[in-house]
């Protein structure tokens, strides 16, 4: 086993690789960019090295810095974690070149399996089903478009280099073929460097169903499947294992797909083999295709964990130390996870910053988290919080552990998925394992929707707002009535303005316009109306947030501030913190509702503004390369009447 090892990455998996470590008794090394000098995984680490400014670019994504450190610090070897420099076969060569130990596969099976067209052709040579596809060298966009039209629509135009939903369009019809291939062809070379694109069949109604596999270099196991068929834009939320509606039938076929797939390319370390399958029917053991292979460890890899009793991490280091593989175990229960994310999700999911002033998770779920209270969320990073995964004997008792675990989790200071998550859990086609990857997209206008607060909630921010500015817990009375004091408290743009009149020790009354309700609060409960309620209440300056089905925060707003004034009309703003990618319009020309004007690249992913109505460009006030704020005005429209 290594004494000493470099982690090569940051957040959630930094942190989830030092908690093996630590266990082992391996020492480990933390880097870190300017952003990330107060990070969890620095202060987990036994040591940290600085290795440049925030942007990936500059930082996690500097190889030959990452070496570096490894070296100066005496770590033996470097565990990329996934993400950043994990499927880099230069990095891996590199890192050997300097007689380290790179933690995963060889150069040689990254690069097998690193383009989508090559990796294909692997897998026909051994054996594994392919989804019909063109993966030409003819990158012409006419001849794309016909190989479209050979394949047959629907379509997927896929990033050759892609991974992570990135670099990915759904073509549904031949008119809108064009304008996706260049949104995917920009993303691509941003994200990979390679624009290329293949172009293949979409399965419809698909579920997404990958295998874990294992590798010493020589021979390969499977540790069993994953469902990950709960999407959206391409991109996991939740998932489970094993497969709802898997018969050892199809296990066999699919797994063993998957071990041929690892075999082939010499595989070591852990990886996933992922596959489509058709899920208009029970499952088939003709009926799945290979998607790809993703050469690293995985996001969802704790649900694995979870239903084998594996640390799949502690495997990684024993092999690539030259240990012998161990066994695989039997499966056992049902594991499902749930990526809780900082994010908007009734404004298009749109990626959201801050800081995050209470984290909280309970002790009955396992939380995978590299962020804690007082950290804040980077524009720079994926902008997940934690991953939350539960545990059962059957699937009905997992998804019911993961709902309360999710309804017992605590985040203030940003918005978050979490009620979108918790609607998912308790949706009654994802209950009945009626999967597909269109699930959310079909029910997204009740999955999305935004919880808002009622009175009675309302009636406990005003009260917590109460405690939180210093009002003692009984304030007297006057001769005649109950003292009465008026608290104002904004939730989204929304001002709430209540009455609270102190009825005796830990008992109010809250009136908030014609609703009124007595509040009181015994040893940290809460009732409402005599009734004991399931809600918390948390005061966090300047926030009071009630927990109660959903999580409601409430901004007490600064007498001394001044009000904001709304946005012109017609005028096109960041949605978030990003780059200007493009800008498709001048001052004086006409746009038609809908009319692509300017592309956001935030978050890793890019964001196309659109159009609110028709009109005329009055101002462009941003151009390509320029680095925005939230609410930075980018193009304004000319007033209606003008």
């Amino acid at each position: 086993m290594f004494s000493k090892i470099l982690i090569a990455n940051r957040g959630e998996i930094a942190c989830r690789i030092m908690r093996t470590c630590d266990r082992l008794g391996v020492r480990t090394v933390a880097v870190f960019s300017d952003a990330d000098a107060g990070a969890q995984h620095v202060a987990m680490a036994g040591e940290a090295v600085r290795i440049g400014p925030p942007a990936p670019a500059e930082s996690y994504l500097r190889g030959d810095a990452i070496i570096e450190a490894a070296l100066s610090t005496g770590a033996e070897a470097i565990h990329p974690g996934y993400g950043f420099l994990s499927e880099n076969p230069d990095f891996v060569e590199a890192v050997e070149a300097a007689g380290l130990v790179f933690i995963g596969p060889s150069a040689k099976a990254i690069r097998a399996m690193g383009l989508k067209d090559a990796a294909k052709e692997v897998m026909e040579k051994a054996g594994v089903p392919v989804v019909p596809d063109y993966r030409g060298a003819d990158q012409d966009a006419e001849r794309l478009e016909e190989a479209a039209e050979v394949v047959g629509y629907p379509v997927l135009i896929k990033a050759v280099a892609g991974g992570g939903g990135k670099g990915m369009r759904l073509v549904e019809r031949a008119e809108d073929f064009a304008e996706a291939l260049e949104a995917c062809r920009s993303e691509a070379a941003k994200a990979f460097g390679n624009d290329r694109v293949l172009v293949e069949k979409f399965i419809e109604q698909p579920r997404h169903i990958e295998v874990q596999v294992f590798g010493d270099g020589a021979r390969a196991v499977h540790l069993y499947e994953r469902d990950c068929s709960l999407q959206r834009r391409h991109q996991k939320v939740i998932e489970e294992a094993p497969a709802p509606g898997m018969t050892e039938e199809v296990r066999e076929a699919m797994t063993g797909a998957a071990v041929r797939a690892a075999e082939a390319i010499g595989y070591a370390g852990a990886g996933t083999v992922e596959f489509i399958v058709d899920g208009s029917g029970p499952l088939r053991p003709d009926g799945f295709w290979f998607m790809e292979m993703n050469t690293r460890l995985q996001v969802e890899h704790p649900v694995t964990e979870a239903v084998t009793g594996v640390d799949l991490v502690e495997w990684q280091l024993r092999v690539a130390s030259g240990e012998v593989m161990p066994d695989v175990p039997p499966l056992t229960g049902h594991a499902v996870e749930a990526r809780l994310y900082a994010e908007d999700v009734p404004a298009g999911f749109l990626p959201a910053t801050g800081r995050l002033d209470h984290l909280a998770f309970p002790d009955a779920i396992r939380a995978d988290s590299g962020v804690r209270t007082g950290d804040e969320i980077s524009p720079h990073y994926d902008p997940m919080i934690a991953k939350v995964i539960a545990h059962g004997e059957t699937r009905a008792q997992a998804l019911a552990r993961l709902e309360r675990g999710l309804s017992e989790t605590q985040v203030v200071g940003t918005v978050t998925n979490l009620g979108f998550l918790r609607r998912l859990v308790r949706h009654e086609d994802f209950a009945a394992a009626r999967l597909d990857t269109g699930l959310i997209d079909r029910h997204l206008e009740t999955l999305a929707v935004e919880n808002v607060p009622c009175s009675r909630s309302r009636s406990l921010a005003i009260v917590g707002a109460a405690m939180q500015g210093g009002m003692p817990d009984f304030a007297g009375f006057a001769l005649w009535a109950p003292l009465e004091r008026r608290i104002d408290l904004i939730w989204r743009d929304e001002e709430i303005e209540g009455r609270l009149a102190v009825l005796g020790r830990d008992r109010f009354e809250v009136r908030i316009e014609d609703a009124r309700h007595e509040i009181e609060r015994r040893q940290e409960r809460w009732f409402v109306d005599g009734q004991q309620v399931p809600a918390t209440v948390l005061m966090v300056d300047p926030w009071v947030t009630v927990l109660w089905g959903a999580s409601y925060g409430f901004r007490i707003p600064d007498p001394l501030a001044r009000g904001g004034a709304e946005a012109a009309l017609g005028t096109v703003e960041a949605p978030m913190p990003g780059l200007v990618k493009a800008v498709y319009v001048e001052a004086g020309a006409e746009v038609a509702e809908g009319d692509r004007l300017a592309v956001l690249e935030a978050m890793k992913m890019e964001h196309v503004l659109k159009a609110g109505r028709a009109g005329r460009v009055a101002e462009v006030l941003a151009k390509a390369g320029d680095q925005v704020t939230a609410g930075a005005p980018l193009v304004r429209l000319e007033d209606e009447e003008q």
